[in-house]
């Protein structure tokens, strides 16, 4: 098996990596365009293109088949965090804190988060929860860990909520959100993920909160937009109501699969260009 690399290493000089700071300062304006990465491959195509990659929990489902985030594991992240980091050079690389990793006490969650830093080079941290997780939040931040939110609907409470439901969907929810929303905006957080949020409630959070938010499934309103990459281009079968699709990869995939193992069978590849001959 050949040891060379299946991927050009990076040309020229370092390019400026985005800050936190640029992030926040995008509240109102150009909206932050955000999608997850999970490889060193994938984080330079859309490096560049993205102002921020998150390495999502979401990855137990999308690349280990799980049925849920539940078992993503510290480990997990790391690794996968460190390959983001090493594929991407310019944009803001933020990494999902795993189910049980950061609930116990705000020591804990800052000891697993500042190892998360430490050994993957990202520049930040996501945890789920809203009001109940502010004064992990604030913990967190006054020691130099910058945080992004995640309210709404939150995977890692799927048992909780019932499964993968829409939130705020009706009025007597949206004071308990946008609770949710003052109190990690006041805690620190540098961003604030909304996700499947009902359209009317995202739009006023994002006009009433002065943290950045980022939506995925809430409203074109929010200062930004993320979408789990696989899903956006097609690689499954199914995807989320708000998710829309910009490729087919899974078609074009399988059509290669089939045209190799053709091509194959009949022996028409390897062709002579694809072998090597020996030398007299």
């Amino acid at each position: 098996m050949s040891t060379e690399p299946n991927f050009k290493p990076k040309e020229g000089a370092p390019k400026k990596r985005k800050t936190i700071p640029e992030i926040m300062a995008r509240k109102g304006g150009e909206p932050l365009v955000c999608l997850t990465a999970y490889t060193t491959p994938i984080a330079r195509l859309l490096d560049g293109t993205c102002d921020l990659l998150l390495v999502g929990d979401s990855i137990g489902m999308v690349l280990y088949g799980m049925e849920t985030t539940l078992g993503v594991t510290l480990d997990m992240m790391i690794q996968h965090g460190a390959a983001v980091v090493r594929g991407a050079e310019e944009a803001v690389i933020i990494i999902d804190m795993p189910f049980g990793t950061y609930e116990e006490t705000p020591e804990f969650a800052f000891k697993n988060a500042a190892e998360i830093m430490a050994r993957t080079g990202a520049q930040g941290v996501k945890l789920e929860g809203g009001l109940e997780m502010a004064t992990t939040i604030e913990f967190m931040v006054k020691r130099g860990i910058p945080v992004m939110a995640h309210i709404g609907l939150t995977p890692q409470s799927v048992h909780t909520i019932g499964g993968f439901k829409t939130q705020g969907l009706e009025d007597d929810s949206w004071a308990s959100i946008m609770g949710d929303a003052h109190a990690v905006s006041n805690a620190g957080a540098f961003a604030i993920v909304l996700e499947a949020v009902g359209e009317p409630l995202a739009a006023k959070i994002t006009q009433k909160v002065p943290t950045v938010t980022i939506g995925i499934g809430a409203s074109a309103q929010c200062d930004g937009q993320i979408l789990v990459t696989d899903d956006m281009l097609g690689m499954g079968d199914w995807s989320p109501k708000f998710v829309k699709r910009y490729a087919d990869l899974k078609g074009e995939i399988t059509k290669a699969a089939e045209k190799y193992a053709s091509d194959v069978k009949v022996r028409a590849f390897p062709e002579p260009k694809n072998t090597f001959k020996v030398k007299k």
